[in-house]
């Protein structure tokens, strides 16, 4: 008779190895994010400019529509480890001693999936599988946010002044806490799911599982360094954030660049066949 076999998916997939780290790594990460960044400044703050030019964009357009605004900024925010696959591109080739020109940036994204001819679905689509899994959790974001302070705010929140005095400075700030908790809540996992999954993809031919899962597996491997690199990236953000979106010229660049270098020291996949982008 016959046995039965599992579905596919419920096989676990071959991993890479996951090394620890120290404490001292996340400022590592930067210090070596900024060395990349000035050794090819012009690609590097370009990424930030445009970066910076598409948050201006959306706070021009939702300046008065608060939750268009909220929903569109975080998106932005939460698919930045996407938008950066170049950057991480630009790191690596520096530390191969390769070219880095705009022609690099350029065969990142247009030539990505021909770099797997007749490799099933685990070239180019990969990324775009990712970026999509990444917005919809901007989506739930946005949607729980919204339904929490529509349910507790004494007053319908409808621009971004309505949500800075009714909730931010409200008297008791109960609800500015509890959105700040349920934010940090709803951010764990996804940080978990991306701090070396976008950087193992345009790295090594895995699938989106398998990185996603490596990402897991650093996290919980080393849960204080990656929490103080968590802490880095959102106070980092903030700052940007906080000169009217004009400090991300920098810190956008500074980011993707220390986010590969983070990749680097906490995955081990040489046992992965490496992804190359055709000349």
């Amino acid at each position: 008779m016959p046995t039965s076999s599992c579905p596919s998916f419920l096989h676990p997939p071959q991993l890479p190895a996951v090394r620890s780290i120290g404490w001292r790594h996340p400022l590592n990460w930067l210090a070596r994010g900024w060395r990349d960044l000035c050794h090819a400044p012009g690609l590097s703050l370009a990424h930030g400019l445009i970066l910076t030019l598409i948050g201006l964009a959306i706070l021009a357009f939702g300046h008065n529509r608060f939750w268009l605004m909220a929903g569109a900024l975080s998106g932005f925010l939460i698919v930045g480890p996407v938008v950066a696959t170049s950057l991480y591109a630009v790191s690596r080739a520096l530390e191969q001693g390769q070219p880095v020109d705009l022609s690099l940036v350029r065969r990142t994204w247009t030539r990505w999936q021909s770099c797997h001819a007749g490799a099933g679905r685990r070239g180019y689509w990969c990324l775009v599988q990712f970026g999509l899994l990444l917005s919809l959790a901007a989506t739930g974001w946005v949607l729980v946010s919204a339904s929490l302070i529509t349910l507790l705010s004494p007053v319908r929140i409808a621009t971004p002044a309505d949500f800075l005095q009714h909730v931010v400075l409200a008297r008791d700030g109960q609800l500015f806490v509890l959105w700040m908790a349920l934010g940090s809540f709803l951010a764990a996992p996804i940080f978990a799911s991306s701090v070396v999954a976008m950087p193992l993809l345009l790295d090594r031919r895995v699938t989106v599982r398998q990185a996603v899962l490596t990402s897991w597996s650093a996290v919980l491997v080393n849960p204080g360094p990656l929490a103080l690199w968590a802490a880095l990236i959102v106070l980092l953000t903030l700052l940007g954030l906080g000169s009217w979106l004009l400090g991300l010229v920098l810190v956008m660049p500074l980011l993707g660049h220390a986010s590969w270098h983070a990749y680097r020291d906490l995955v081990d996949a040489r046992d992965f066949e490496v992804r190359e982008v055709p000349a």
